[in-house]
């Protein structure tokens, strides 16, 4: 089967997602499995934000088919608000400036996208792309918009090209819109569609069918995975794109709180699924990765079953080049913050863990440094052909920046000794340490959910107020029905400030929820459902809450390392230097073997690839280096 490379746009602002898939003619086979290698491409997000227009789009589509396509770059993938008028009093969470059809399904902003007038969608976009021999994608948002539920716009019956009919009545989309279940960080844009009825099932498949109607291939579904994960949803939508001609790659964001355990239940209904909140172009953003693509190698997630194919954990898109502000209306405007250190760390990390290569920035500006990052054909090989690919802990790192004037050094392990602080988070319910939450009665009328376990260093447990869900409206009550026995969790016995179980904004990747808190309202974020097996879950996600230990710098310093194999038995071997001083980095050759079963370590010779030096001799002792803040070394190794 021939391989080709892809790239993905989105509209936030221009990042490169470089999407591998199979050929244009093995693709176009329902049969064939598609998303083989981590999928790669270029994506708007980072550089436009969500104001990317046609022009822009395709110019950088075009930058891409000339410079990029060779190289294996193939998707261009429009992300976020692309139906969203831009006027006065338009951002983000705003409400009544979307485009929608008669159907109440999303339309691009015919100023933005002038192409998609007259109801043609982004069939003409999708056309020209390609036609420059790439595959185009769009970001779309969980469930329904607001707009249209405000709107009673009927369904569509896709079997009969008219509203949907059920139980001798016309269905609408407030019938099957959730309005307790919106995105919690997009609380006026977009709600759950009620999967149960035929009527909801009806409006997701016209969407997706349109979809494919227009000729997208690549689908990035936001606000239903993470802390706002919809697995009814997510499993209806990848029922009906396996049922497809036109073969849809599939992807799922964010990943906030993301574990192992809860993208098991995704995996085998997608491609690639985020397990980070959003990426932006700080050391903190880069540093926090380490640990969770640590985790998701060592379940052994990378490249596991997935829709007609494989699926892969995605560390998001790469902040790299000419860019935007996070929620900017306005973009490209600045170079990437990241140090060329720490760029190498960034792709070097995306690629030993084999995640998807998004590149974020505007083509039309691309210097040559950043091209030569992402088009760096060792960090390309192991991204789409190496194995074995797991965190490396046989390492030792010593710095001595200033240690060296006092003629002394420090020393690092894997990762430095760190204050850990018990947070507030969300597991899947099949996590035996959900179970740890008990009910204590304090008198007649007030009790407590306390995490049964005492938090190290503390001397009382963890404790939230119980209180009975308020129904507050007539619309409330007709909600409540489903939500009898639902609880509220307050912070305190007398305020009215109750537990979210998704932050109510969205976060990046070096920050981490404690557990946040709003006013109190009757939505599903707010819910929780205390069971007698000591579980505490959420009605917003079906997830439980679950207290858990997190270093309070985690990820902030100390030598850390990865190790993985080639196609012709080369060993890849990564050292990275998260600490603020420059360290020296070693291991001994006798521990390579005890990451790569099967296989006896005597010597190896090799090149480091960022300092294109050659190690002086076959070394069977120790390879060393030295490694500045932030860097990283990468290795390729010819082993006996």
């Amino acid at each position: 089967m021939e391989l080709t490379l892809s790239i993905r746009l989105s509209c936030f602002s221009f990042f490169c997602l470089l999407v591998l898939s199979v050929s244009s003619e093995a693709s176009h086979r329902k049969d064939e499995e598609h998303a083989s290698t981590p999928p790669r491409g270029w994506n708007s997000y980072d550089s436009f934000c969500w104001t990317v227009s046609e022009e822009e789009f395709l110019q950088n589509a075009e930058i891409l088919s000339q410079k990029l396509h060779a190289q294996g770059y193939e998707y261009v993938v429009v992300d976020y608000l692309w139906y969203r008028r831009k006027v006065p009093g338009a951002y983000v969470d705003s409400l009544g400036f979307d485009v929608i059809d008669e159907w109440g399904r999303l339309m691009p902003d015919p100023v933005r996208w002038p192409s998609s007038r007259g109801g043609k969608g982004f069939t003409e976009v999708a056309n020209k792309v390609h036609s420059m021999g790439l595959k185009f994608g769009i970001h779309i948002m969980r469930g329904i918009s607001t707009q249209a539920v405000n709107a009673k716009t009927p369904i569509l019956d896709m079997t009969t090209g008219s509203a949907y009919e059920e139980s001798g009545r016309v269905w609408h989309a407030q019938d099957i819109g959730l309005k307790e279940k919106a995105c919690a960080w997009m609380q006026h844009g977009f709600m759950s569609v009620n999967t149960d009825l035929g009527a909801g099932k009806a409006f997701l498949r016209s969407l997706y069918l349109q979809y494919a109607s227009w000729g997208v291939d690549f689908i990035k579904h936001d606000c239903v995975f993470g802390d706002d994960l919809n697995i009814n949803e997510i499993t209806y939508i990848s029922e009906v794109l396996k049922e497809l001609d036109h073969p849809i790659l599939y992807s799922l964001s964010p990943g906030t709180s993301v574990t192992p355990d809860m993208a098991k239940a995704v995996s085998g209904l997608t491609n690639m699924y985020r397990i980070t909140a959003d990426d932006w172009d700080s050391w903190g953003d880069v540093a926090a990765h380490f640990d969770v693509a640590r985790d998701f190698a060592a379940a052994k997630m990378i490249g596991s079953v997935g829709l007609l194919g494989t699926s892969w954990p995605d560390l998001d898109m790469l902040p790299l080049g000419y860019l935007t502000d996070p929620g900017s209306n306005e973009g490209p405007h600045r170079r990437c913050r990241l140090n060329l250190k720490e760029q190498r760390t960034q792709i070097t990390l995306w690629s030993m863990a084999k995640s998807p290569l998004m590149f974020g920035g505007d083509l039309r500006n691309i210097d040559d440094t950043t091209f030569s990052l992402i088009t760096n054909p060792t960090l390309l090989e192991i991204n789409s052909y190496s194995a074995n690919n797991v965190e490396f802990p046989y390492v030792r790192g010593s710095s001595s920046s200033r240690g060296r004037k006092h003629g002394q050094s420090r020393m690092y392990l894997t990762s430095m000794e760190e204050t850990e602080v018990e947070v507030l988070g969300l597991t899947s319910c099949k996590d035996p340490k959900a179970s740890g939450w008990l009910v204590e009665e304090l008198d007649q009328d007030l009790e407590q959910i306390c995490w049964k376990e005492n938090m190290e260093g503390y001397r009382e447990p963890f404790c939230l107020y119980k209180r009975n869900s308020l129904v507050e409206s007539d619309e409330e009550i007709m909600y409540g029905s489903q939500y009898q026995g639902i609880l509220h969790l307050l912070a305190s016995e007398n305020a009215d400030i109750c537990l979210n179980a998704s932050p109510r904004r969205k976060i990046t990747s070096s920050e981490f929820t404690r557990g946040s808190f709003s006013h109190c309202t009757r939505n599903a974020n707010q819910m929780w459902e205390f069971h007698s097996n000591g579980t505490l879950i959420s009605s917003y996600s079906g997830l439980c809450a679950i207290m858990k230990k997190v270093k309070a710098n985690a990820g902030a310093a100390g030598a850390r390392s990865w190790i993985a194999t080639g196609r012709t038995g080369e060993i890849y071997l990564a050292f990275f230097n998260l600490n603020p001083d420059d360290m020296v980095i070693a291991t001994e050759i006798s521990d390579l073997a005890k990451a790569l079963p099967g296989r006896s370590i005597s010597s190896c010779t090799g090149k480091e690839i960022w300092s294109d030096t050659d190690l002086d001799r076959p070394t069977n002792d120790t390879i060393t280096s030295f490694v500045k803040s932030h860097d990283s070394a990468l290795y390729v190794l010819k082993c006996n």
